[in-house]
């Protein structure tokens, strides 16, 4: 890793310290049902905090999935547990989509 200047440091802790806040603010409103997954979806084209979450917190946070349930959702579709919402193919998205929209 490359020796950051101080200067570089705070900039670099002020980033992760945003992007943190964005990422709970985002679980907090999927968890209040303010936000659906279809949002966090296409928030995770143009947004790179939301484009770098694991689909398995994203799950996680929507209201009556757990962890259990999560990976059990995971396994179903053939997502891999270390996929992020960047990395979801369009067969993947379509696949999420459609299991929350039935449930």
């Amino acid at each position: 890793m490359p020796t950051l200047s101080p200067q570089q440091r705070a900039a670099a802790l002020t980033r992760a310290s945003q992007a943190r806040a964005v990422r709970a603010d985002l679980r907090q409103r999927l968890k209040s049902r303010a936000l659906g997954l279809p949002e966090v979806l296409e928030a995770g084209r143009t947004d790179p905090v939301v484009a770098r979450m694991r689909v398995v917190t994203v799950l996680e946070s929507m209201p009556g999935v757990g962890p259990a349930t999560a990976v059990s959702i995971m396994q179903e579709l053939g997502i891999a547990a270390s996929r992020r919402i960047r990395g979801l193919g369009p067969h993947q998205r379509t696949a999420l989509l459609e299991r929350f929209t039935r449930v």
